[in-house]
């Protein structure tokens, strides 16, 4: 039966390079995913772009391509990625230029448009879900609108005979089932086996969270050499079925709890995960330890797909103003909170009214918001305001005032930090999948 090794070289935009390289170098694999645009990616990249029309491409592109490159090269390892964001026409361009530098003859890449649906949103005035209302009524300052297209602009690209292929908004475990229907022959609706390897789409795509990352906790659940933690890669089979393992040698572990924890991430009801490719049921899937770091994954199946794609839409939306300052010692509690209270009253007398504001003590209530036991009070916090403003002024008063606590609030005050920075939201839509329409353009190769 056939089988094919696809390995995962980041889980999101800033992720390590290092395991990337060791998967090229010794993973043996036929592709190699980067996985980098979380949900605002994209409306940042536009940001970007606006200032510099070369720019609003993930900004390590050029740094991963030069070191793994070489080593996909004289493998034969393709390489299939969204770190096109905002402008993977751009991003195309500067893959080939890295290829030119490093000698790689014959070197195509191939970049997949038709995500940017921004024009579409506005002439068809689609509901947003969040706000419930029509874009046109809304009030917002729309700055991006992208769907999450699924496979079909990349098997195509994959058919080009493409060294590597890069996208703008593509979902992500359709990144990963894109080679699988692309090698496999796959139906378009042979729904069981496109779940399948979407399940294993979703366990490979946050990288090294399948290894360990955001699972290790000592004592409990120990990890080793977390440092020089491998990403993993599927060995899977015609018949979608697969092993989740590693590079021997590298750091992490790949167990089925690992499996477990990453299959649940971010799924709301594990029978209905809706993609553009598949509704997915993940409801039935099992885990077999194998041998060590090597996991058999089984069971997943599907539904047909849905009418829409989902539609994510970036929007500026006012500023946060930032402040913190440190107190240590004894009575720190004490002190820190005194410095929110001043800070509160200043905003009060200097007739500032916040949209929203959070006064925080870090280390003590911070994330729950609950004050612990005073035997438990800790020996330094570290006061935290934060504030949704209108303007970027008011933002910056925000820091300003905390920064005063230095020589006009509680004693021992130090390490004052603040910021000011806007505020790019996001909200949602769904539009019918017959206004969305991939495009393949090649570069490189004879094409170019």
């Amino acid at each position: 039966m056939k089988k094919i090794r696809i390995g995962s070289g980041a889980g999101y935009a800033g992720d390590r390079i290092e395991p990337a390289v060791e998967l090229a170098q010794k993973g043996q694999l036929d592709y190699l995913v980067f996985e980098c645009l979380a949900e605002r990616t994209i409306a940042i990249g536009q940001k970007q772009k606006k200032q510099n029309a070369s720019k609003g491409y993930n900004e390590l592109l050029e740094a991963r391509m030069r070191a793994v490159l070489p080593s996909c090269y004289k493998n034969e390892v393709r390489i299939i990625t969204n770190m096109g964001a905002a402008n993977p026409i751009a991003a195309g361009h500067v893959v080939m230029s890295v290829a030119r530098e490093l000698g790689l003859e014959s070197f195509k890449v191939a970049v997949v448009t038709g995500d940017d649906v921004l024009l579409e949103l506005q002439r068809l005035d689609l509901k947003l879900i969040e706000a419930g209302v029509a874009l046109s009524q809304s009030g917002k300052d729309i700055l991006s609108a992208n769907a999450y297209m699924g496979i079909e602009g990349l098997v195509e690209a994959l058919e080009s005979g493409a060294n590597m292929v890069i996208a703008g908004r593509v979902a992500d475990p359709s990144l990963f089932l894109a080679p699988m229907v692309h090698e496999f022959g796959w139906s378009r609706d042979d729904w069981r086996k496109l779940g399948k390897g979407t399940c294993i789409g979703h366990l490979l795509e946050c990288a090294g969270q399948i290894t360990g990352g955001y699972y290790a906790d000592p004592g409990v659940k120990d990890v080793m050499n977390l440092a020089r933690l491998g990403f993993p890669l599927a060995e899977v089979d015609e018949s979608g079925d697969a092993v989740i393992t590693k590079v021997e040698g590298s750091g992490g572990v790949v167990c089925e709890a690992t499996c477990k924890e990453q299959l649940l991430y971010e799924i709301h009801r594990p029978d209905q995960y809706f993609t553009p490719d598949v509704v997915a049921d993940f409801s039935n899937v099992t885990f077999q330890q194998e041998a060590e770091n090597r996991v058999a994954v089984k069971g997943a199946s599907g539904l047909p797909r849905t009418d829409t794609l989902k539609v994510s839409v970036g929007y500026n939306d006012g500023f946060i103003g930032e402040g913190e300052i440190s107190y240590a010692g004894p009575n720190a509690v004490a002190r820190g909170q005194l410095a929110l209270d001043i800070v509160k009253e200043r905003f009060t007398i200097c007739g500032f009214e916040p949209v929203e504001a959070r006064y925080d003590l870090v280390g003590l209530n911070a994330l729950h918001g609950v004050t612990r036991s005073a035997q438990n009070e800790p020996y330094e916090v570290r006061a935290r305001v934060a504030v949704r403003c209108s303007t970027l002024e008011d933002a910056i008063f925000v820091g300003n005032e905390v920064e005063t606590l230095y020589t006009n609030g509680p004693a021992g005050g130090g390490g004052v930090a603040k910021s000011a920075k806007a505020v790019l939201a996001m909200d949602s839509c769904l539009i019918s999948r017959d206004q969305v329409h991939a495009s393949i353009i090649i570069l490189g190769g004879d094409k170019e």
